[in-house]
């Protein structure tokens, strides 16, 4: 079975984005892991699926996969790249598109330089919107936010809570850089105190309006760049009265601005197409290592 696909990348976060609308596409765990893998496979951090709508008001549903094969709510940068492929691939011409995720619909804006506009959804703060096991925990009460504290090995990280479909949890650090992102990341990911695990952001306040950020995310470790953990960060770092907004996001990718009035949360960033081609999923499936 041949599948036509484009590799896309925002701000360094890479997908392999597939056409469910001209072609039926099923896709399963198995074809997800072996799309991913960056050795015998394609190579992405997500796959995104592209297809019709269920609900009225979208033009389009788009599913998104991580390299795991795991399925996940939401993808801010894979989001803008969706809006550059139904374009480039004249699916549709309109802006704003409006898009059907698992949690509902988000809007999205093709600006004149290129770059991609999101209206991110709902954003939610309370522990059962992750969902999020707090019984027992110490807590600490930070302007408009309460972080959490979480105990990791033999210290104590204190984290907001921010779902923007997907669920994040966020730490300020003195330097990003040297962040302990590879050990606590996935400590973090995986605290069975998070019921379907957790994005973990580590957020370092540059001024009032800029931060640098990385995130270890569900399923595929740590990004070149994360949208909805940027929005995250962000919203968080707004809430604990650390910035304001607009705050400009530098990812090991890139950067991606992020506005927030404390209801709507807007993100901003670029979407590249990187090549395109075509493969055999059933053959590449049988030749992935077991």
């Amino acid at each position: 079975m041949i599948w036509n696909f484009t590799k896309m990348h925002g701000a360094g976060n890479d997908f392999v984005v597939l056409d469910g609308v001209r072609a039926a596409i099923e896709m399963t765990p198995e074809r997800a892991r072996a799309i991913a893998h960056r050795h015998f496979g394609i190579g992405c951090d997500q796959i995104l699926l592209v297809d019709t709508p269920s609900h009225p008001e979208a033009d389009f549903r788009y599913r998104i996969f991580n390299a795991d094969g795991s399925e996940v709510e939401h993808c801010g940068n894979g989001a803008r790249c969706f809006v550059k492929f139904v374009h480039e691939q004249k699916l549709s011409a309109r802006n704003p598109l409006r898009a059907e995720i698992a949690t509902g619909l988000i809007t999205l804006e093709a600006k004149q330089n290129g770059e991609v506009e999101v209206e991110m959804g709902q954003t939610r703060f309370d522990p059962e919107a992750l969902p999020f096991d707090p019984d027992g925990l110490e807590t600490r009460s930070l302007n408009n936010d309460t972080l959490y504290g979480l105990p990791i090995g033999e210290q104590t990280v204190w984290l907001s809570l921010v779902a923007i479909s997907n669920p994040h949890a966020v730490q300020v650090v003195d330097d990003v850089d040297h962040a302990p992102v590879a050990t606590i990341g996935p400590a973090i990911e995986s605290h069975p105190r998070f019921a379907r695990r957790v994005n973990a952001g580590f957020m370092q306040i540059i001024d009032r309006h800029t931060i640098h950020l990385r995130v270890y995310e569900r399923g595929a470790g740590e990004t070149l760049a994360c949208g909805t953990g940027a929005c995250a960060a962000v919203a968080a770092g707004i809430r604990r009265g650390l910035l304001d907004s607009p705050v400009r996001v530098r990812t090991h990718g890139g950067w991606l601005s992020i506005a927030w009035d404390g209801k709507a949360l807007r993100m901003t960033g670029p979407a590249v197409t990187v090549f395109s081609g075509s493969i055999d999923i059933d053959k590449l499936l049988a030749s992935i290592p077991t």
